[in-house]
């Protein structure tokens, strides 16, 4: 009997226990409803500021096609008249006067190849030909040709004249005054540079003691090369002579 008053007692002991669990400690039911409403609200929001964007890209895009047009307005009427549209200029210019020519002032100085020196030099438009400053000429053969040997004063009077062997190119006669005879010349042919310009030319040889300048220029150097302007001087600079070393 005490036995059956127990367990009739653990039974109600428990049901006790299992009526006072909390019902907030269960997991609440999904409102589907609710949240079809804010998924709702949310794609209307989307859409809105959407919408929003569209317009204002569109109001963009409008405000920059009028500015466009009316650039184009404007550049329409900056349009020159035919009076005002600009000459074309050719690009080859005409030939030049002096065809390739050098210009030479009345004195310029000259590097003799031959030589080794450079020579303040005349250029005369009155002389035909070329001569150059030569003291003890003396004529002589090699091979069966005529030579001849001569001094030159490379570096000026007061310094020792150096010696030259040259071939006899061939014999010129100079007149220098009516009542002169004619002067016969042995001419040398030789290798000439005035700046950057170089020449070949003949020079006949004489005693040129008495004149300002070693070396003349005339007009058989000149023909077809060059011309004169007697208002300048050396225009062409003067080439280093080289230096070399005696033995």
């Amino acid at each position: 009997m005490f036995k059956q008053i127990f367990c009739v007692a653990a039974i109600l002991t428990v049901a006790g226990c299992a009526t006072t669990t909390k019902t907030e400690d269960l997991p609440q039911p999904i409102d589907a409803a609710a949240l079809e409403t804010g998924l709702n609200n949310q794609q209307a929001s989307l859409l809105t500021a959407i919408d929003e964007n569209k317009r204002a890209q569109n109001a963009s895009f409008n405000e920059l096609s009028a500015q466009l047009t009316d650039l184009k307005a404007q550049l329409a009427t900056l349009e020159l008249k035919p009076e005002e549209q600009p000459i074309p200029v050719a690009l080859d210019c005409p030939p030049s006067p002096l065809g390739g020519k050098i210009i030479l002032g009345a004195t310029e100085h000259v590097f003799i190849e031959e030589i080794k020196s450079s020579f303040k030099t005349r250029i005369d438009t009155g002389a035909e030909s070329s001569s150059l400053d030569a003291r003890n000429i003396i004529l002589f053969e090699r091979d069966g040709k005529q030579w001849v040997r001569f001094d030159v004063f490379t570096q000026g009077e007061k310094a020792p004249a150096e010696t030259f062997e040259s071939k006899v190119e061939r014999f010129v006669r100079i007149k220098q005054d009516a009542d002169e005879k004619s002067d016969r010349r042995p001419v040398i042919h030789a290798h000439l540079q005035i700046g950057k310009y170089k020449a070949e030319t003949d020079l006949n040889l004489v005693d040129r003691s008495h004149l300002d300048f070693p070396l003349l220029l005339g007009r058989k150097f000149m023909q077809d090369i060059a011309v004169v302007d007697v208002g300048q001087t050396f225009i062409h600079g003067k080439k280093s002579t080289p230096t070399v070393e005696k033995k």
